[in-house]
C-alpha cells in the first residue's frame, strides 16, 4: 500500500512482510519497522539549513543506520527531497493512526 509519494520517490507499507519499502534513487529498499524509525530520526538530525550555508560542508551525506544493511549517499538536493519523502511519509503514518482511532474508539455512556 502506498504511504506518500513525491515526484522524487515512494514510500510503501507492506503488511504482510511487515516492513517499509522506500523508492528513491532508482532503488527499492525494504526497511522493517524499528529501522524505518531509525531512519527517520537520522533524516531529522540533519540540519539543512547549516548544510546550505556552510562552506566547508561536504557535497554530499551519506546516511546509514546502525543495523540496517542499506545505505543512502545524496547530494544537497536529494537529501532536501529524502528529507520531504520520509517526514510526509511519517505525517501520513501518524494520520491514519489517528484516523483509525477515532473511526474504531466507542466513547463510554455517562448516563
Amino acid at each position: 500500500m502506498e504511504v506518500y509519494s513525491t515526484e522524487k520517490g515512494c514510500v510503501y507499507q507492506s503488511d504482510s512482510q511487515n516492513a517499509f519499502w522506500i523508492e528513491f534513487g532508482g532503488k527499492m529498499t525494504a526497511y522493517k519497522t524499528n529501522c524505518f524509525l531509525k531512519l527517520k530520526g537520522t533524516v531529522d538530525n540533519i540540519n539543512l539549513a547549516q548544510r546550505i550555508t556552510c562552506l566547508h560542508s561536504a557535497d554530499c551525506e551519506i546516511i546509514k543506520m546502525g543495523k540496517c544493511n542499506d545505505f543512502y549517499v545524496l547530494t544537497l538536493c536529494e537529501l532536501v527531497a529524502f528529507k520531504e519523502l520520509i517526514n510526509g511519509a511519517k505525517v501520513m503514518l501518524e494520520l491514519n493512526s489517528i484516523i483509525k482511532e477515532r473511526l474504531y474508539f466507542t466513547p463510554a455512556y455517562i448516563g
